[in-house]
């Protein structure tokens, strides 16, 4: 490629903070949940490059020809792929696509296409554009995308916090993570932490069944707790992880957690799950050891513990019956008993349909 703005470029980043900020003059987002893509047009050569520099060309071979219909011939844009399914955002869906069988992704992108939300440009012909501030780069994305139509979407804007905060809570049925504030005379800064993100948070009391060692430290730290939920059949769930320790924490729950390991596999309520194969990832309930194409090369080894243990933690949201992302640790909770952890205790948040975000196909 010969564009003013060359891949590789990391995309720009948020970091997260507590409120929606009211000094300043900001530009308000809405958070997608997807895959951060840059895209890279020169002709026809068109590259998705994801955020860790890979290319997801081959995953959504839908989007082909909807950017070379659509977008400049020579450009660089920021966005998110994104699937919808009856009204709110997929993130399952996303994951199903990077398989390695090119049959089953040309299945799945006729069953389920994807869709580009677009927030930022870097490059227009030959106008580096990254200098200029955030403001002025909206303004030329605007005028890009002017007559883009499905699936190209340019992300709503306002700088009024009031519309911003109201963003945040309704458009949370509909799979957004929440809301992105960005200064309005920001430049481009690849791979920096210079806006800012306000996510979702909500508490939940989840049995500990078992735990992972820390990378290198098997045996001496503990990495993650993994937590599990009871649903209406009596069946404890796994839910997701929590971790994010500092070290002497790591140390401590290791002699915290050790009573709890004898005989825990017994009458343990995964023990099925000890010795399975992958072939089990087909089946309704994911294991805590799984192994999937998300997680080559990490050592997902676990080791059970008496499902005696309760523990708030704060999380985000829930997708398909599990944390979206990791959960955090906040306390013990030995008021509670483990049977009384059920889905039941969870947040239910009303669907908002997308076309509240896209009026006028946008």
């Amino acid at each position: 490629m010969k564009l003013a703005v060359n891949p590789p470029i990391l995309p720009m980043l948020a970091k997260r903070v507590d409120a929606i900020p009211s000094e300043g003059t900001w530009i308000y987002e809405p958070k997608w949940d997807g895959f951060r893509v840059l895209v890279f047009r020169d002709g026809d050569e068109v590259l998705l490059q994801s955020r860790d520099e890979k290319s997801l060309n081959r995953y959504f071979p839908e989007m082909m020809d909807p950017i070379r219909r659509q977008l400049p011939e020579k450009c660089v844009l920021d966005g998110e792929l994104v699937i919808a399914n009856e009204g709110h955002l997929d993130f399952d869906a996303l994951q199903l696509r990077i398989h390695p069988a090119e049959s089953r992704i040309k299945m799945l992108a006729q069953q389920s296409p994807a869709s580009f939300v677009f927030f930022d440009i870097l490059c227009i012909g030959k106008r580096d554009l990254r200098t200029s501030p955030f403001a002025k780069r909206r303004a030329e994305l605007e005028s890009v995308l002017k007559p883009a139509r499905p699936p190209i979407h340019i992300t709503p804007v306002t700088e009024d916090r009031d519309v911003a905060t109201d963003w945040f809570g309704r458009f949370e049925g509909a799979g957004l993570d929440g809301v992105v504030a960005k200064p309005v005379d920001q430049p481009y800064q690849p791979d920096k932490r210079v806006m800012l993100k306000i996510k979702h948070e909500r508490d939940c009391d989840c049995v500990v069944a078992g735990f992972r060692w820390y990378k290198d430290a098997a045996g001496k730290e503990v990495g993650s707790l993994l937590l599990g939920l009871y649903n209406n059949e009596n069946v404890l769930q796994h839910v997701g992880v929590c971790a994010s320790f500092p070290a002497p924490m790591r140390r401590e729950l290791l002699e915290f957690l050790s009573p709890y390991r004898k005989d825990a596999i017994r009458n343990h309520p995964w023990k099925d799950w000890e010795s399975a194969d992958e072939a089990s990832l087909a089946g309704e309930h994911r294991m805590p050891g799984g192994k999937s194409r998300w997680s080559r090369g990490k050592n997902l080894e676990w080791e059970p513990l008496r499902p005696e243990l309760v523990a708030e933690v704060a999380y985000e949201h829930m997708q398909s019956g599990r944390f979206r992302h990791m959960a955090h640790f906040r306390r013990w909770r030995a008021d509670r008993e483990p049977q009384s952890c059920t889905f039941r205790q969870l947040e239910v948040v009303a669907p908002e349909e997308l076309k509240s975000i896209f009026r006028h196909g946008r």
